[in-house]
């Protein structure tokens, strides 16, 4: 077994969560690091969505998921089950004004010490908007960091367009 480097703490706050791409790779994947000891106990993973449902429906979803998508991934059922003790939902529209992004500022609390790492599972036209809106809701910290998932635009432009928006809110070396 390959040994890990421990990391901080950390709350990952996943935006797409309910996707395709967060069911069928993301979460399996979270979950492998969890069993290889990467995920310390006090991290949260949270996942936002503008799916109307709660964590506990949130967590059915991800264990159904990881039934379909990686069902050998768990030997130890009590292991899997303390995984998702970790996971939350917070719903939430990526695009509303920031006004309305009180949900997630409470699940964050007030865990400004702890790296936040805001992963964008989402379309590529909503990367800058909701860089903007964690910033106008007060939500990025100096820990935090955010994860774009590729594509990064349609073209050369576009791609010019969301590095420079993104970058107006999040330092390069903060941007993964």
């Amino acid at each position: 077994m390959a040994e890990f480097i421990p990391v901080p703490p950390f709350d990952l706050v996943v935006f797409g969560a309910t996707g395709d791409l967060s069911l069928r790779k993301l979460f399996p994947a979270l979950l492998h690091r969890f069993l290889d000891g990467q995920i310390p106990p006090q991290s949260r993973i949270i996942g936002a969505a503008r799916s109307d449902l709660d964590t506990d429906a949130f967590r059915k979803m991800v264990e159904e998921s990881r039934g379909k998508f990686s069902p050998d991934a768990c030997v130890d059922e009590a292991k899997c089950a303390e995984f998702m003790q970790h996971v939350e939902y917070v719903r939430i529209d990526g695009s509303a004004p920031a006004s309305e992004w009180g949900p997630l500022r409470k699940a964050l609390g007030n865990g400004k010490n702890t790296a936040r790492i805001f992963y964008l599972a989402t379309a590529p036209s909503l990367f800058v908007t909701i860089a903007q809106r964690l910033a106008e809701a007060d939500l990025v910290t100096p820990e935090s960091r955010i994860v774009l998932e590729k594509p990064i635009g349609r073209d050369l432009a576009s791609a010019r367009a969301i590095n420079d928006g993104v970058g107006a809110v999040f330092d390069e070396q903060h941007t993964f």
